[in-house]
C-alpha cells in the first residue's frame, strides 16, 4: 500500500471541512480554508496568537475573530483538538489522520512531548468491558520534571 502525500491528505481534510460546513449551512469561505491550510502545514501544538502571527506574516489577511470562529468550527467537526495543559490559554493541534497519542509537560517550561504507550488503549478498553460503556475520546497527560543527574 502507497502512503499517501500531504497534498492527498489535505485533500481529504477539506473534503471533509467542506461536507461539514454544507452540513451545517456554513459558508465556505476562502479565509477558513487558508486557515486550514496553515493549521495542517504545523506540526504540533499551537495557540491562536501564534497562529495569527504565522498567517500575518504569510501575508494572510485574516482577523482574529475570523481565526477564533474557524478554530470553534475545526473543533466541531473534530478536524482539531484543544488542550488546556495546565495554561491560562489553550493549545490546539490538527488531529485527523492521526493516531491516539497523550502528553507529558514540562512544569518549568511549559514544554510539551507527546508519546504513545498501547497500554493506554488496552486500559480504555478494559474500562469499557468492566462499566458497558464506549468511550469517544479521552485526555490523558502527565505533568513533572526533568529529573536531576545523580
Amino acid at each position: 500500500m502507497m502512503k499517501k502525500t500531504s497534498e492527498e491528505n489535505f485533500e481529504a481534510v477539506r473534503k471533509i471541512f467542506t461536507e461539514y460546513l454544507e452540513k451545517n449551512a456554513h459558508r465556505k469561505t476562502p479565509e477558513r480554508f487558508t486557515i486550514l491550510k496553515e493549521i495542517f502545514a504545523t506540526d504540533g501544538h499551537f495557540d491562536i496568537e501564534s497562529l495569527y502571527i504565522r498567517m500575518k506574516n504569510h501575508k494572510y489577511r485574516v482577523s482574529r475573530a475570523t481565526l477564533y470562529n474557524t478554530i470553534e468550527l475545526l473543533l466541531d467537526c473534530g478536524l482539531v483538538t484543544k488542550h488546556q495543559f495546565g495554561t491560562n490559554y489553550a493549545q490546539f493541534e490538527k488531529s485527523t489522520l492521526m493516531r491516539q497519542h497523550d502528553h507529558f509537560i514540562f512544569n518549568d517550561s511549559g514544554d510539551v512531548i507527546e508519546f504513545y504507550d498501547p497500554r493506554v488503549e488496552e486500559i480504555r478498553k478494559e474500562i469499557e468491558h468492566l462499566y458497558n460503556i464506549h468511550v469517544t475520546h479521552y485526555s490523558l497527560t502527565f505533568y513533572g520534571n526533568t529529573k536531576p543527574k545523580k
